[in-house]
């Protein structure tokens, strides 16, 4: 990535971030993002994934500087060289998961994922769902709080805290993981390739009720959701060098 000239600035909502935003506009300029040739986040990783599906019609890549809690998708912060520091940064390419989901009432959602889609149950019962993939029934019945279909740049993310496995970065890899599964007691998830096309249906949708989520957008009272990779879709991310995601989700295994 050749020096950036034009560097647009966003910023979430809390205070230490807003702080940040003004002392770096004062100090660099704020382009607008249809112009801007990088573009920088201030906050966390929630942040940064509403930043990301914001810009993914643009062509500026996004470089996060933590100003939030979790920061596994970010940059450490600091106000200096920020010019050089873009110029200098490499780029991971990251392609979202793509959900097509059914209400109860017959409308269908459809949402993209940079994570993971998430199918959790919404009720006091444990949900009841069978998996199939690429037009095979897999599991006929898996009793569970939920499950997920997570990306490797989601792998470190809800999928680990399942006991899911982290997935390398440049792996053609998506990772199907269960939440606290009841039966098959042992049923620790799947490996599948990133081309597959996965599909939930719930069982007794009335009874067990479960709600969907993509990146934290919820959708409620689901009786299917299908999901695929999306390579039509590109989101450019910008790490300091040595700690891009590659680096970081090795890390993460020996930690």
């Amino acid at each position: 990535m050749n020096k950036p000239v034009k560097i647009a600035f966003t910023a979430s909502d809390i205070p230490i971030a807003q702080k940040s935003l003004a002392r770096l506009v004062e100090r660099y300029g704020n382009a607008p993002l249809e112009s801007a040739e990088a573009i920088v986040a201030l906050g966390g990783d929630g942040f940064m994934l509403q930043t990301l599906h914001a810009t993914q019609d643009l062509k500026a890549p996004v470089y996060g500087m933590n100003r939030g809690t979790v920061g596994f998708l970010m940059n450490a912060y600091s106000e200096d060289d920020l010019p050089e520091r873009l110029a200098g940064a490499e780029e991971a390419v990251l392609n979202p998961l793509s959900m097509r989901a059914e209400r109860a009432d017959g409308t269908i959602d459809n949402a993209l994922a940079i994570n993971e889609v998430s199918l959790l149950r919404s009720g006091p019962q444990a949900a009841k769902l069978q998996i199939t993939v690429d037009d095979t029934v897999r599991l006929k019945e898996l009793v569970c709080d939920g499950a997920l279909l997570s990306t490797p740049a989601g792998s470190t993310a809800y999928n680990y805290s399942a006991h899911g496995p982290i997935l390398p970065i440049g792996s053609d890899v998506l990772a199907l993981t269960a939440v606290a599964a009841f039966r098959p007691r042992r049923w620790r998830g799947a490996l599948l390739p990133k081309s597959a096309k996965v599909r939930f249906d719930v069982l007794q949708p009335e009874k067990r009720p479960v709600m969907a989520e993509a990146d934290s957008r919820s959708v409620e009272n689901v009786l299917w959701v299908e999901i695929r990779s999306e390579p039509k879709i590109e989101h450019h991310i910008l790490f300091d060098p040595g700690h891009g995601l590659e680096e970081r989700l090795i890390l993460e295994q020996f930690a």
